[in-house]
């Protein structure tokens, strides 16, 4: 039987990526308290610090003497132009703060956990960890009179800075460099092949 992956995430966007990729996954559920990790790092190294948080919170099944699975964690955060960094809003007025900012482009990082693990002696033990961060910036243009459309109609309350850029969102996104996926939850192209470094494929 091929080994899973067990995705330590709630996200619906990294669900979906998931699943339109083809690559099967099972959710487990992570209860780290992301206010731990320090918030003054650098985006990208703030994203990866949460990741690796999750990492360690993770709630895995109990598995089978020598039994191979993979573990999956990630976190995505915006940096607006200010410099502040942006997560998910509290409610729908922090939302629509988020959304107003995000006008003048941001930059936004995703980081990822990979873990291959082998149960061993009645634990997961990690054989190899694979750590990636990748950066984008974009504007998304969200004018006044479609903002409560927006986030009718999107993701955008459980988002990072309250910018889903797939699905009903893609009309407001003007303009982006870097990985489309990254944005929405997960770089795909950089998973992939993390996921084929550490065998995750073999044998499928």
């Amino acid at each position: 039987m091929a080994a899973p992956l067990f995705l330590g995430s709630q996200s619906q966007s990294r669900q979906m990526l998931l699943r339109e990729a083809g690559i099967p996954f099972t959710v487990v559920p992570q209860d780290a308290d992301e206010s731990k990790c320090d918030w003054g790092l650098p985006v990208c190294d703030l994203v990866l610090s949460v990741a690796r948080y999750k990492m360690e919170h993770a709630v895995l099944p109990a598995g089978q003497e020598g039994q191979i699975a993979f573990v999956l964690t990630a976190d995505t955060l915006s940096q607006d132009a200010d410099g502040s960094i942006q997560g998910k809003p509290v409610d729908q007025e922090d939302a629509i703060q988020k959304i107003k900012r995000a006008r003048d482009g941001s930059v936004l990082c995703t980081g990822f956990c990979l873990e291959r693990c082998v149960w061993r002696d009645g634990l997961w033990q990690q054989q190899k960890r694979i750590e990636k961060t990748v950066e984008s910036r974009y504007h998304f243009i969200v004018p006044d009179e479609l903002i409560d459309t927006y986030i009718n109609n999107s993701p955008s309350l459980t988002s990072s800075n309250a910018i889903a850029i797939e699905g009903f969102g893609g009309q407001f996104l003007h303009e982006i460099r870097g990985s489309y996926t990254a944005i929405v939850g997960l770089p795909m192209f950089e998973l992939r092949l993390a996921l084929e470094e550490l065998g995750f494929f073999e044998g499928r």
